[in-house]
């Protein structure tokens, strides 16, 4: 009877899963974070120094596994069906507030599939172009002569639908040109094709792109922020260089899986945290363009609900559809 009784504690603990004392005990394994793009673009530049950071806090590995394609939504899919028991987390961003805008059917939804956990960075975008390929040294210039080669000019993007995409089309709403959208898988081949020649410009996030404008191999136009970065303190904002009101960020943050336990959530959102506000992460995040954010749970929920009304805006004025 005893044995029984002893046997049926067993159970009772491994039922409740993150109660008592298997909470405290979280992580027991290797954690999982996706990321849906390709090595090498702007999400990866915050992910892996944010995973091995946490990596040292947590006592377990933090691995990434970038499962790239069609502007992020391909890794989003996975990680949404993913076993919900604390080990699987999710890193996205501004691209997953377009995506409802912009696909007829996902086979996810990022505010009802997943749970808020952080939001990570917020690097504003830049307007880089390869100064090879193009006649111009500042934005107004740009803009004028785009005006006299309507359709002659591409600019690279991380895919059809992601940050660097629409905020292409908002600049062009803006100021009345006509640009050439190029798909990549990702922002590391979007900026290899810039760099390359393959691509005229592109409307990219600071954290990818910082570490090619210092080496001077691509040249900024501008920042879409509202004041100047200080990684790049001498690169103008769009509204100083005569393009006012375009301001955009792409964004990265954490999700969970829906059904995550809590506690593991909670857990994850207080290391987050702790990891950002570290000097070595606070310093590379500034040299990305980023400054280190506040919001975890509920409060980067409304938020994500936030970006996905303003995008929903920018794709019907614009026009874009995908198949």
């Amino acid at each position: 009877m005893k044995v029984r009784k002893s046997t049926a504690a067993l159970f009772a603990v491994a039922a409740l899963g993150f109660g008592g004392t298997a909470a405290a005990q979280w992580p027991e394994r290797a954690i999982t974070l996706i990321v849906p793009f390709p090595a090498g673009g702007g999400t990866d530049t915050f992910a892996r120094p944010l995973a091995q950071q946490l990596t040292m806090q947590l006592g377990q590995t933090v691995v990434i596994d970038n499962k790239g394609g069609a502007g992020g939504t391909v890794g989003a899919g996975v990680a949404a069906k993913a076993r919900p028991d604390g080990y699987t987390f999710f890193m996205g961003g501004a691209h997953h507030a377009l995506a409802p805008s912009l696909y007829k059917s996902l086979n996810y939804n990022i505010q009802k599939d997943f749970v808020p956990v952080a939001l990570v960075a917020q690097p504003p975008q830049v307007v880089v172009i390869n100064a090879g390929k193009l006649p111009v040294k500042t934005l107004q210039e740009f803009v004028d002569y785009a005006k006299k080669h309507p359709g002659e000019i591409n600019y690279g993007t991380a895919g059809k639908g992601s940050t660097h995409h629409l905020a292409g089309e908002l600049f062009a709403m803006q100021t009345g040109i006509k640009l050439v959208d190029v798909p990549y898988q990702g922002a590391g081949p979007m900026l290899s094709a810039l760099i390359g020649g393959q691509v005229d410009l592109a409307f990219d996030g600071l954290g990818s792109s910082s570490g090619h404008i210092r080496a001077g191999v691509i040249k900024p136009l501008a920042v879409a922020a509202d004041k100047r970065s200080a990684s790049l303190p001498d690169v103008p904002t769009a509204a100083e260089a005569g393009v006012p009101n375009y301001v955009v960020s792409t964004w990265y943050a954490i999700w969970a899986p829906i059904g995550t336990p809590k506690e593991a959530v909670d857990r994850m959102a207080v290391e987050i945290t702790k990891a950002l506000n570290t000097p070595k992460l606070k310093e590379t995040w500034a040299g990305n363009g980023s400054a280190v954010p506040t919001l975890t749970g509920a409060d980067f929920g409304k938020f994500v609900d936030s970006e996905v009304d303003r995008w929903a805006k920018v794709v019907k004025d614009s026009g874009v559809k995908l198949d």
